[in-house]
Formats: structure tokens, C-alpha cells, sequence
């Protein structure tokens, strides 16, 4: 059994305020995986206070990014050492597939290499050409960073969420308080370990698996300059509403119910078999799954009858085994919210193609849910419009092209989405009119160099490259 009975607080592992330890238990067959101490308000002031000494002290923030960079590039090299236990680690905690956890490695390399690539050449001071050749008047523009930052995360993807924050956060020169999910301590404490190895200054940075009153508590606190949120759209809202009060720096990178447009044109093996990947994705507890898949109603019921036998064809099971494409939800409550949409989709009149409510067979004893696809599905069904969090996927028609970008576009979220097409002109002629913050074609994954986050409740700011490194400083002008 893993154990973590400290808390990492300003760079050293010290005695958590509350010495009850919380059982991490595995959500396949409820066995006892390990133990960790939890956060709280106390440990937040002393993780916000160290930030903040080492913040104004300026020894990191001071530090020429070069040197930053080398750091953060040896934490990358730590944690790709560490990859399988990583990935072991997260399976066992939130019981993701091991082939989704193991993939995930080979991302975060990407991931963290596009942080590191585009602070080699980011633009940190830099003078300006005068408007006005004569004048003797020239301004300096630099990039400086925003002070303490509260990155706060969810369990279902802990170690991508965790770097695509501190990363940039760390080599602009801020100092960091990381909060992370009572269900991932286990995995962000090896995080803690390897960032322990990197030889960062003391009180830069802080890792507190606590719950969501801690968490509030972290993100009100008058300490911090900045939140960085990946989230619930409703827990976005909040922190929205804190940061406006206090006037904090926010970037929200929320929830989702991304659509995938089919065109008429389209290679059904080909759509189906990425769909496997982009809707299906870490058990759909994704949010840039594409669990609206738009169909054009000439191929309509070849289309569901595709995506059915898909779905009904992936092996259920021990997240652990190789084979199993689906493990169990992380939570009971969270079996159980998908559960509901599955009767609710039946109750509102959709066509259950194949899954239901019913649990999977012989899998009783873990939060399971039977992978599902509704057809007949219309866009205003709630089961459309709401981010279910599950391998559900509902299929709606459309009659043309105007008709799949309306369908497409009638949505609260606009985070991500996909187009299949044989015509990539045609398939980028429509991914231009669709109001999300990332859109693939064909299946191509999402890259790291461009922005990433999304328009309307989907979240606000964007992360990775160059973008996400901005997000993480001010902009500080001198005239001379």
C-alpha cells in the first residue's frame, strides 16, 4: 500500500494540520490502494505564505528563463523515467484504461516539450519602433510574471492537467500552489517527488490533495495572483465570480459537448475507428470527447448501426487488463449521474441503440456503466445539451451543410469538435464555422503548439505553446 502521510508544502514534505489519513480506494473492485493526508485551510496559508515569500524574494522570478528552462526540462526527463508508474498509478486511482494511461505518456512529452520549445524564443523584453522616427522617446515592453498562482485540477486526467499548469506557470517565474483531487493523491504525490528532485527554490512550489471547501478556501485567499481552473462549467462560474470580486488573474478551462460533424462524403471506417479514440476516450470522462456525433440523414441508420456495433464490440473490465478498452467511473456518484442520463435519454423519447442502464455483466462489484448509443436523438434532449461524462454518445441528423454547423453550434459549451470528410478543403471549409476552441479533422489529435481552451461555458484563456506561457504574465511597459 502507497502511503503519503505528508503534505509537499513550499518545497519540503511537512506535517499536514490534519494527521487523518484519506483511503484511496480502487474504483474497479473497492480494494484498498493506498493513503494520503488531505489539505487544509491551515496548510493552504502556509503553502500560499512560502509562495509568496519566495515570490517577492525573487529568486526564481529572477532567474533568466534560460536557466528556468534547463529546471523544468530535467522534470520532464524525471517523469518520463517514471512513465509506467505514472500511468500504473492513475489507473488504479481513477480506474482509466491502461492503454489510455500509457498513451498519455508519450502526450505529455509533447505537451512539455512545446512549453519548453516556445520559452526558448518567447518574446520576453523587447523595444519598440517608435511611431515617430524623431522622438527621442522609445518603449520597452517585458514580460513579467503574475505573482502566486492557485492551480486547481480535476481527477480525471490529473497528470496532463497538473504540467499544462505548472509548466508554464514555473518557467515564466511565478511560484505555484497546486490543489489536486482527493481521488489522484497517490499520483500527484509521485509528482511532488519528482518536482522535489528539480532543485527549485524553496517555497516555489506546493502540491495539497484536498476537497472542494479547501479548494474555495485556496482561491479566495488574498495571497493569490492568479487561479488557473480546469473544471466543471458550474465550478468555473464561482471562481469566476471570486476572481472578479478580488480582481484576480483567471483562466478557466472547463466543460464540454463537443460534436463531431460527418459529411456525406465521409469514410465510415475510417470515422468509426477515430471515434473510438475521440468520443470514447478514458472511459468518456473526457472533456473533449465527441459524444455528438451529427450524421447527414441520407446515411443516417448506417451511421448508427456503425457506431452500435462499435460500441457494443469494446471490452468492459479490469482497468488493469491490456484488453479492456472501458474501465469503471471513478465514483459512485459518478456511476450513478450517467446511469440517470442513460434513463433519462430513454425517457425522453431517444432510441436506445445498444448499452442501457443495466450494469455490464459480471462487473457488479465496481462503479461501472454499460458503454450506450442513442439514436433519434433531437437538440433539444437534454441528453444533447449536457455533459454527461460517460461512454454515452447520442447521433443526431441533419438534412445539409448549413443544417450540421447550426446543429453543431447549438450548444452552451464550445471547447472542441471534429469533421470528417474524404475532401479536406471541404472538412476545413466547415470546421471554420464551427464556434469551438479546437476543431480536428479526420481524427488528427490535438497538438500542443497551437492554443487550447474554449468559447462560451467551455472556459476562458487558453493553455499550451506560446498562448499558455502569456497567460501566466503581465505585460509591463518602460518609456525611456
Amino acid at each position: 500500500m502507497i502511503t503519503y502521510d505528508r503534505l509537499y508544502v513550499g518545497g519540503a514534505w511537512t506535517e499536514p494540520a490534519e494527521p487523518a489519513l484519506l483511503e484511496i480506494l480502487s474504483p474497479h473492485d473497492g480494494s484498498l490502494i493506498g493513503a494520503a493526508a488531505q489539505a487544509q485551510p491551515a496548510d493552504v496559508d502556509r503553502a500560499v505564505a512560502a509562495a509568496r515569500t519566495a515570490f517577492d524574494s525573487g529568486e526564481w522570478r529572477d532567474t533568466p528563463p534560460s536557466e528556468r528552462i534547463t529546471v523544468l526540462r530535467r522534470f520532464n526527463e524525471l517523469r518520463e523515467e517514471q512513465a509506467d508508474r505514472i500511468a500504473e498509478l492513475i489507473t488504479a486511482e481513477n480506474g482509466s484504461a491502461a492503454w489510455f494511461t500509457r498513451a498519455g505518456q508519450a502526450a505529455l512529452t509533447r505537451q512539455a516539450n512545446a512549453y519548453l520549445i516556445a520559452a526558448e524564443s518567447f518574446d520576453w523584453e523587447r523595444t519598440l519602433t517608435p511611431s515617430d522616427p524623431d522622438s527621442p522617446v522609445r518603449s520597452v515592453v517585458r514580460r513579467e510574471p503574475v505573482g502566486v498562482v492557485a492551480a486547481v485540477i480535476p481527477w480525471n486526467s490529473p497528470f496532463s492537467s497538473a504540467t499544462s499548469k505548472i509548466l508554464p506557470a514555473l518557467l515564466t517565474g511565478n511560484s505555484v500552489v497546486l490543489k489536486v483531487s482527493p481521488e489522484n493523491s497517490l499520483s500527484m504525490g509521485l509528482l511532488a517527488e519528482l518536482v522535489d528532485r528539480i532543485g527549485l527554490p524553496g517555497g516555489v512550489i506546493s502540491v495539497l490533495p484536498a476537497e472542494r471547501e479547501t479548494s474555495e478556501y485556496l482561491i479566495s485567499h488574498p495571497g493569490v495572483d492568479k487561479i488557473a481552473f480546469t473544471g466543471s462549467t458550474g465550478a468555473g462560474r464561482r471562481i469566476a465570480a471570486i476572481a472578479g470580486e478580488q480582481l484576480k488573474r483567471v483562466s478557466l478551462e472547463l466543460g464540454g459537448k463537443s460534436a463531431a460533424v460527418i459529411l456525406p462524403d465521409a469514410d465510415l471506417t475510417a470515422v468509426v475507428n477515430g471515434l473510438k479514440f475521440g468520443s470514447l476516450l478514458n472511459n468518456g470522462e473526457s472533456c473533449i470527447a465527441q459524444t455528438r456525433i451529427i450524421a447527414p440523414r441520407s446515411r443516417y441508420e448506417e451511421v448508427v448501426e456503425a457506431l452500435a456495433g462499435l460500441v457494443a464490440s469494446l471490452p468492459v473490465g479490469d482497468p488493469r487488463d491490456p484488453a479492456t478498452f472501458i474501465g469503471p467511473m471513478v465514483r459512485g456518484d459518478q456511476q450513478q449521474r450517467v446511469r440517470d442520463y442513460i434513463e433519462l435519454g430513454i425517457a425522453e423519447g431517444a432510441r436506445l441503440v445498444c448499452g442501457g442502464p443495466q450494469l455490464p455483466p459480471g462487473l457488479r462489484d465496481g462503479f461501472y456503466v454499460t458503454p450506450t448509443v442513442f439514436a433519434d436523438v433531437t437538440p433539444s434532449m437534454r441528453i444533447a445539451r449536457e455533459e454527461i461524462f460517460g461512454p454515452v454518445l447520442v447521433v443526431l441528423a441533419y438534412d445539409d451543410l448549413d443544417d450540421a454547423v447550426r446543429i453543431a453550434n447549438d450548444s452552451d459549451y464550445g471547447l472542441s469538435g471534429g469533421v470528417w470528410s474524404a475532401d479536406v478543403d471541404a472538412a476545413l471549409s466547415v470546421a471554420r464555422r464551427i464556434r469551438t476552441g479546437t476543431v480536428t479533422v479526420n481524427g488528427a489529435p490535438v497538438g500542443f503548439d497551437g492554443p487550447f481552451g474554449g468559447f462560451k461555458a467551455s472556459g476562458i484563456g487558453r493553455e499550451y505553446g506560446a498562448v499558455g506561457l502569456g497567460q501566466y504574465t503581465e505585460f509591463q511597459t518602460i518609456t525611456v
